[in-house]
């Protein structure tokens, strides 16, 4: 291997992204009561079902009648299956599906393609009980840290809480999260590279059954403007899937666009060397909207790319947005800054 391909590989894996490679997104876990075909054929229908809701963003993708009716022909979709059997007896099916047929899958149901590029979204969350606030960590509440990986995971949503240690307290207390103070927190979500930050509290009002959650954005208004009810633990899930809603309906591709394929024009300033041009290349070939990446020309400041692509332009830069690689061009010259929504001038920030 030569000195220039190692050095490619190196820094193609070392770079720091704002989304996480979500590597676990065609693939299902379920329990399973023993190793019968007919057990093993009734997960795996399922699994189809939950892979469906993860590569799409929709909640509602398991019920599309079609899907259903594909998966009874389960051998066209998988690629392999394995038993995971813990000490305590318990067994789980761990069924893995091939990338490219599931991606046609979904194009033939109409659902939207969410990339395996996602954003990664801290999650600080305050908890009132007897009277008591609290900050959900590994520690204080196991089970409901747990309930929130797990919510994520079922949904390809990568997610993180914060540990909540002594150096995370020294920025972030509960007054910050409960109040959704949204500096601290964006500040103290910076350490887990999060794209995104939400602030939670869940309380039971006095006279009411129900438990009560709200939830935002740090770079939100309102901090009402999400309010669930219910048990703790439905009120977590369901945070967990209108936040993966919200944020599949953001980074998602239009169903009505992602059958078009389009080309269009990338100019890239701020590469110094071959290496920096190859790197570059090879992140624009890893997007999910993209599908084949020229190199057309380059003078002394940029290099340009002809870019084939599924979706629309936005599609095209809304999967840009989840890549630290590359930020949007500003004109240091110009007194305002009008960028067209076609437009398609970056630097290349690299490491």
């Amino acid at each position: 291997m030569s000195r220039l391909l190692i050095t490619l590989i190196t820094l193609f894996i070392c770079f720091s992204a704002k989304a996480v490679e979500v590597t676990d997104l065609y693939q299902d876990t379920l329990k399973v009561e023993d190793k019968s075909r007919k057990a093993r054929l009734t997960a795996s229908r399922a699994a189809l079902l939950n892979v469906l809701v993860k590569v799409s963003g929709d909640p509602y993708a398991d019920q599309n009648p079609l899907a259903k009716q594909r998966s009874k022909d389960i051998s066209d979709y998988m690629l392999k299956f394995e038993y995971d059997e813990k000490a305590d007896g318990t067994l789980k099916l761990v069924v893995k599906f091939e990338a490219n047929k599931i991606n046609a899958l979904i194009k033939e149901l109409n659902l939207p393609l969410w990339g395996t590029r996602r954003p990664l979204v801290a999650i600080w969350l305050a908890i009132e009980d007897n009277w008591r606030r609290e900050l959900v960590t590994q520690e204080s509440y196991p089970q409901l840290e747990q309930l929130i990986y797990d919510t994520a995971a079922r949904r390809g949503l990568p997610v993180v809480v914060p540990l909540l240690d002594l150096q995370d307290r020294a920025i972030v207390g509960i007054p910050e999260v409960w109040g959704n103070f949204s500096e601290p927190v964006e500040q103290a979500s910076s350490r887990y590279t999060a794209e995104r930050s939400i602030t939670a509290r869940l309380y039971k009002p006095q006279s009411n059954d129900n438990w009560v959650l709200d939830w935002r954005f740090t770079n939100d208004d309102l901090f009402e403007a999400n309010r669930l009810t219910g048990d703790k633990q439905q009120t977590i899930a369901l945070m967990i899937d209108t936040l993966a809603a919200g944020l599949a309906a953001e980074y998602a591709v239009d169903p009505s666009s992602s059958n078009s394929l389009a080309k269009a024009s990338f100019k890239l300033k701020g590469t110094n060397s071959f290496v920096d041009v190859e790197l570059a290349k090879r992140r624009l070939e890893s997007l999910s909207v993209v599908t084949d990446v020229v190199i057309r020309s380059k003078d002394k400041q940029t290099i340009y790319f002809e870019v084939s692509h599924t979706g629309s332009v936005k599609d095209f830069k809304k999967a840009l947005e989840l890549d630290r690689s590359f930020e949007a061009f500003v004109d240091p010259r110009a007194f305002y800054h009008i960028a067209s929504e076609d437009s398609l001038d970056y630097n290349w920030v690299g490491l």
